[in-house]
């Protein structure tokens, strides 16, 4: 797998990496084992033929890739003032939904609940004892990391926040799973009050689709000087305008080029995704978020989905995903990665629907909120809790490729060579990549002392 060419330029704080051999398949036997075990009779005394072990391997390999990948067993290089953490705030009280009336009711959602998570996530991304300690820590951290000096925010910076409304069809509110309204208030109190950050400053957007009632009404209330932006723009959104062929692609296609201008002025990006399966790239998180800054149709039939889908049979593939996550204006400005769980669902559409079984949750809805600086291994996080509650999950076998493919952007599987802008430079590593040890204890590399990896950080 060759390096970097001679010369080729590095983003700021870019660093050239080693070749890293990894033999993605085979090193999986041992989980296969593991997950054979509790079906197999401790009495008995059976000698496995070689039928027997091809047919039990063949079962296997139908399994989601995050059964079959070596688990613990981290690519690229992570990110975050404490590299590599991805914060989880559970609360079984958050959301209390019982399938009646409208789960993103003020009813059905504590915002005190709510904020409260939040706010012990940021701190615990920094290891800081107040709110305003850990966003000053963060803007320090993002500007220099990104060759902008050792700054915090500064008075007039735009701060840009990416929500997730993909199920919305206008600007009323429906009963489809989208961005919590409490979660995405949430933010807006943090940014504005101990992030420093004017309400002028800070626009919610999602270019692609609309912000619904509930959700303008709900922020728009408290602080009338956030902007929102939406495909339509009226009734106090204005219409996304896009910058033509801000983002043509490390490869040619179809994918819309255009990205909202929202987005191109700010100076920072958070990313407020889901925690929800997708049919043709099994999930989506983070990265995939980002498909609704470009400009592309509210009718997604009319628009290209080049470079989503993997290859099922675990070969390695172009993603745009990367080119999403590594892009200038985009995952490269993103300065907060969020995804909110409260709730979660097994597919993109739809209300809330099925609760969670696996612990600590036990048929009880997620409740949950994750955070971290680096979208790779957020993602990744997401990625297991999702492929661990439902291992058949549509379109799920070998969809992490885009997390290997991002966690190597610089020296990736398939030999791509990712550069979004095309302007000759090559993105560097974009995160850290790896799948936890099993579904139960839910550990990575630095929960278990080493120094690489994710550390999956519960905040009480």
């Amino acid at each position: 797998m060759a390096g970097d060419p001679p010369g080729t330029p590095l983003r700021p704080g870019k660093r050239s990496r080693s070749r890293l051999s990894v033999t993605y398949r085979c090193q999986g036997i041992d989980r296969i084992v593991g997950l054979l075990k509790p079906h197999i009779s401790e009495t008995a005394n059976v000698e496995m033929t070689r039928r027997q072990f091809a047919l039990s391997i063949a079962a296997a390999a139908s399994m989601p890739s995050s059964l079959l990948e070596p688990a613990l067993s981290p690519l690229g290089v992570a990110r975050g003032v404490i590299p590599g953490r991805v914060t989880w705030a559970h609360d079984p009280a958050a959301v209390t939904w019982d399938g009646t009336g409208s789960w993103w009711t003020d009813a059905n959602n504590n915002q005190a609940v709510i904020d409260h998570m939040a706010s012990r996530s940021i701190r615990g991304l920094t290891n800081q004892k107040s709110d305003a300690q850990a966003w000053n820590s963060i803007f320090h951290h993002f500007n220099r990391t990104q060759g902008r000096g050792n700054a915090g925010y500064r008075t007039g910076e735009k701060v840009a926040i990416k929500a997730n409304l993909n199920n919305t069809v206008d600007h009323g509110t429906i009963e489809r799973l989208n961005s919590s309204s409490h979660l995405l208030l949430s933010l807006v109190r943090q940014l504005s009050g101990p992030g420093k950050v004017p309400q002028a400053s800070i626009a919610v957007f999602d270019s692609s689709r609309f912000i619904p009632g509930n959700l303008y009404d709900k922020i728009h209330t408290e602080f009338p000087g956030v902007v929102f932006v939406d495909h339509i723009g009226g009734d106090g959104r204005i219409k996304a305008e896009f910058k033509p062929n801000a983002i043509p692609f490390s490869i040619s296609s179809r994918n819309a080029t255009g990205l909202d201008t929202a987005v191109v002025e700010a100076a920072y990006l958070i990313d407020a995704a889901l925690l929800k399966g997708h049919v043709s790239s099994g999930v989506t998180l983070c990265a995939k978020n980002l498909f609704g800054a470009t400009s592309i149709f509210t009718d997604w039939h009319k628009n290209a989905h080049d470079g989503f889908r993997h290859n099922s049979d675990g070969s390695p593939s172009y993603s745009a995903f990367v080119d999403y996550l590594g892009h200038k204006d985009l995952g490269e400005k993103t300065i907060l990665f969020v995804v909110d769980g409260l709730y979660g669902s097994d597919n993109a559409d739809g209300p809330p629907q099925l609760k969670w079984k696996m612990a600590p949750f036990n048929d009880a809805w997620p409740n949950s909120i994750f955070m971290s600086l680096d979208g790779v291994a957020i993602d990744s996080v997401g990625f297991d809790f999702l492929t661990s509650e439902w291992p058949h999950l549509v379109d799920s076998v070998n969809a992490d490729n885009y997390l290997r493919e991002a966690a190597l952007a610089n020296d990736p599987p398939s030999k791509t060579l990712y550069d979004p802008e095309r302007d000759g430079t090559r993105c560097r590593s974009l995160g850290v990549f790896e799948h936890w040890n099993n579904g139960i204890d839910k550990k990575y590399s630095r929960n278990l002392g080493k120094t690489d990896g994710i550390e999956l950080f519960q905040i009480g």
